[in-house]
């Protein structure tokens, strides 16, 4: 490597560092939005808990909590895309990526450091969850090596799902508009194995939840966990392979939206 490339990627890193310390400093002025990324994850927790905990059969038996949980960690990963597109068509709308474009600024730095902003969210957002859910009955049964993988796991969806999100915010018009688009994320997390069983789902549902990248996500969880609810020999084979499909499903997100992402920045107001 020249001296002239690391010098490159030492500006690249100082620059995005520098980025996320002013995401941080804006939620700072703005602590609202702050207690609300909080507060979401513990009413996850609360509400699909107890409500659903009480009508819900766990296949194989088991508590329902701990079934749970794992589709909940997922669904935290999800919203990694609706937070990103918000925030990035928000920075988009107002300008202020065209005033990072006027300025000595490692144009890849800027998006990069919207995906590391939200990574640092999400990974206080999932201890939160994880604290509350360990009060409600949750815990992983595999030792520490397998929880520390799952949790890795969990945060290399929400980061590959995190550029999804940024490239949306950059191809959409405004914040108003990204924020319509917001309910359509939820029928991902809704047609996935994350809070109810697949078996009685009609025969064409449950191949999209066979091959929804939050069900193997959430298969992942509940094996790497020990939580009930976790795949057998006889499921799909996405559902049989978690781990490996969702290693996949990563990597495909990240090849796709981060090369889209860094050049519709590059390229946006030219």
């Amino acid at each position: 490597m020249t001296t002239a490339t690391m010098d490159r990627v030492r500006w690249g890193i100082s620059d995005t560092l520098v980025l996320i310390g002013r995401q941080l400093m804006r939620v700072r002025r703005h602590p609202g939005e702050l207690v609300g990324a909080l507060v979401f994850p513990a009413l996850m927790v609360v509400m699909f808990g107890y409500i659903f905990g009480s009508a819900i059969k766990v296949p194989g038996g088991g508590n329902y909590r701990e079934y749970l949980m794992p589709g909940l960690f997922a669904m935290t990963a999800l919203t990694s895309v609706m937070a990103t597109s918000v925030l990035t068509a928000t920075d988009a709308a107002r300008g202020v990526m065209d005033r990072f474009r006027s300025m000595p600024v490692v144009r890849s730095a800027v998006p990069i450091a919207q995906a590391g902003f939200d990574i640092t969210g999400g990974i206080i957002a999932t201890t939160i969850m994880a604290t509350l859910a360990l009060v409600v009955g949750w815990s992983p049964h595999r030792g520490p090596a397998m929880t520390a993988a799952g949790f890795g796991l969990i945060m290399l969806m929400r980061c590959a799902l995190s550029w999804a999100g940024i490239y949306l915010g950059l191809v959409v018009k405004n914040e108003e508009t990204a924020d319509q688009l917001v309910p359509l994320i939820f029928p991902i997390s809704m047609t996935s194995n994350s809070f109810v069983p697949t078996d009685n789902m009609p025969v064409w549902l449950r191949v999209i939840s066979d091959w929804n990248p939050i069900s193997a996500l959430v298969a992942a969880l509940r094996e790497l966990f020990g939580n009930p609810g976790a795949p057998t020999a006889s499921a799909a084979w996405p559902e049989a392979h978690p781990i490996m499909v969702t290693l996949g499903w990563s990597a495909l997100l990240f090849a796709v939206f981060v090369p889209l992402s860094v050049r519709t920045y590059r390229l946006k107001n030219r």
